[in-house]
């Protein structure tokens, strides 16, 4: 609960007073006492939800004044309407104000990157003590997540999973920050004590327009408050735009598998890395130490993943030896390199690898693990970046002995077409088209002999296929699971 004019202090005037009782952008989820945000969005103005508002309860109307002319409503002299400039910059300010800044009463670490955003923030949520979890899987805590629309939920929701995690004594929260969620500010408000940078490689074109867009959007956490220290990939191209980002107060924590090191700040590095069909062998070091690490993982970006989250642990503090003990322990995360098969079948890994960069690392590391062939079951989602799908077929020329190219979520675009388009970036025979996915799947776990591995790229952890405006319910595990069972 709180006084309107406490609430909206310093953004705009609140000339009659009332107490608010809660916050909703949705004016199907008002309760009596609350007010309502309407925000000027990209399609429409939320002040055409007024009225209902105000019929399920609400006291207040707090509005962006920005394309509101032609928008028609009732503005009932018993609910107080106020325009606040910038409404959907300042959210995340009002929100974090009404729930008493939550962020800073916690170590919350930002993670942000093309790939690994997800695995980063699951892996920091084993291996943190009393850790929250908020990103593309959803959010709470590592094993039961309550699900999410988007990888960075909006203002509003954000700072209310955050007061859920304060009230129930999380000591630190692992969050992803995608490019859309810096660009439209839903991480305004939020104090972060650290910051990790996966990697940076094409992706979101479609939205951003260009890579030097992309790159800016990725840079605004850096210039989050509260930033103590900064873990950065030092073997990704974009690492020194991002070291030349740090804002000076901060501490910058290198990690490498190529040897780099940092001239002023601390660098986490692998060597001596060993493959194998039962996870990965390696050794992790620290200034002088070394220590050997056995994980159920698979691929070299999960050595770079598992490396980002030991620079986090010693940046909070913890020693080397027992970050090591806790990157460790950490398990696999469902549709991030989920292994199915055994001994007498092939071998099959289910990934969300979706663009060029992460495709390329995914089926590089699988290389290296294969005894024997490897195939790959692609394809390319619609309405999103059209340029990446060349360079996608391109890369699964690169890898993989056999490629499948299908369907992945083709939304409103022609499935055909954006196979073509893929196929433009291919110039050998080793290719074949089975545009239902479930039939790719099942033909390919049929045909794939014993020692095989494939990877079933692109939807990952996704329990549904977007046709046409419409989420079919899909999953690649299942189907997996499904294809292994009439094989044996």
């Amino acid at each position: 609960m709180m006084m309107l004019s406490s609430l909206l202090d310093g953004f705009a005037s609140v000339k009659h007073d009332v107490s608010i009782q809660g916050l909703t952008l949705n004016s199907r989820e008002v309760n009596p006492g609350d007010a309502f945000i309407a925000l000027s969005g990209a399609r429409q103005h939320g002040l055409l939800f007024a009225d209902e508002a105000i019929k399920r309860g609400a006291v207040a109307i707090i509005f962006d004044p920005a394309y509101c002319e032609d928008v028609k409503f009732n503005q009932d002299q018993a609910v107080i309407f106020v325009a606040v400039e910038q409404l959907n910059a300042r959210l995340g300010n009002i929100a974090g104000r009404y729930y008493d800044e939550p962020s800073a009463a916690m170590n919350l670490i930002g993670i942000t990157g093309t790939n690994g955003k997800t695995s980063c923030s699951q892996f920091l949520g084993q291996a943190l003590d009393d850790c929250g979890i908020i990103g593309t899987l959803g959010w709470g805590s590592w094993g039961a997540l309550k699900t999410t629309q988007n990888t960075t939920p909006d203002a509003l929701a954000i700072q209310a999973m955050l007061a859920g995690f304060k009230q129930e004594g999380k000591k630190s929260v692992a969050m992803e920050v995608s490019s859309h969620g810096l660009e439209q500010g839903r991480v305004n408000g939020i104090t972060f004590k650290g910051v990790v940078y996966t990697n940076i490689s094409r992706d979101h074109l479609d939205y951003h327009g260009s890579m030097e867009n992309y790159v800016a959007a990725k840079l605004r956490l850096l210039a989050k408050p509260g930033v103590q220290f900064a873990v950065i990939n030092l073997d990704d191209s974009y690492s020194t735009s991002i070291l030349d980002a740090v804002p000076p107060k901060a501490a910058v924590w290198g990690t490498s598998l190529q040897g780099k090191q940092l001239e002023n700040g601390e660098t986490v590095f692998a060597k001596e890395i060993k493959q194998g069909l039962d996870g990965m062998q390696f050794d992790v070091c620290w200034r002088d130490h070394c220590r050997r690490v056995s994980v159920e993982l698979y691929g070299d970006f999960n050595v770079e993943n598992l490396l980002q989250v030991c620079g986090v642990l010693l940046a909070m503090g913890f020693s080397f030896d027992e970050s090591v003990r806790r990157i460790s322990n950490i398990k696999p995360v469902a549709g991030r390199m989920t292994r199915y098969g055994s001994e007498s079948t092939p071998w099959i890994f289910v990934d969300y690898a979706h663009t060029p960069d992460a495709l390329d690392k995914v089926l590089n590391g699988l290389k290296k693990h294969c005894p024997n062939r490897l195939w790959v079951v692609m394809g390319c989602g619609g309405d999103r970046d059209a340029g990446k799908r060349p360079l996608m077929g391109q890369i699964a020329e690169k890898w993989a002995d056999r490629i499948v190219l299908t369907d992945d979520n083709p939304r409103s675009e022609n499935s055909l077409q954006i196979i073509d388009e893929i196929r433009q970036g291919c110039t050998s025979n080793k290719i074949r088209v089975i545009q239902d996915r479930e039939q790719a799947i099942k033909t390919v776990v049929r045909e794939a002999e014993h020692q095989d591995c494939i990877l079933i790229a692109g939807k990952g952890h996704e329990s549904y296929q977007e046709i046409n405006g419409v989420k079919n319910p899909f999953s690649d595990a299942e189907v997996v699971i499904r294809a292994l069972q009439d094989i044996r």
